[in-house]
């Protein structure tokens, strides 16, 4: 059997039961405080259940200014300081591993150095 590329980490070690707690709780906060467009609050709910697999680098580069802003202030955390930089599945991301390849992260993220498919997501084989 191949191994896989990018395998998908055990969930423990992406959301230990303490992590697990903190993304409850931050949920459930996020639930009780809504307002507005359900499928803003779903969105934001992806972002946070993925940045622990991918990291913020990533979901700098995926998302423009004003959707972090708005996913945020959604889940009342900064992404810079809730997430690790990167992520156990990072790589899978088409405009991080390039942008590290390039060594011009933030020039990637600012749309100064053109990455083609920046947002897009490798399978794991």
């Amino acid at each position: 059997m191949a191994r896989k590329r990018y395998p998908t980490p055990a969930v423990e070690r992406v959301h230990p039961p303490e992590r697990s707690a903190e993304l409850a709780k931050i949920v459930n906060d996020a639930i009780d405080r809504f307002a507005g467009p359900f499928d803003e609050l779903e969105k934001a709910l992806g972002m946070l259940m993925m940045g622990d697999y991918v990291g913020w680098k990533v979901l700098v580069l995926i998302h423009s200014k004003s959707t972090l802003k708005k996913y945020e202030a959604i889940l009342n955390i900064s992404v810079r300081e809730f997430f690790p930089d990167a992520g156990l599945i990072a790589e899978r991301s088409n405009g991080y591993r390039l942008a590290i390849e390039l060594k011009k992260f933030w020039k990637v993220v600012s749309g100064d150095e053109p990455v083609e498919d920046r947002r897009g997501f490798s399978s794991t084989t």
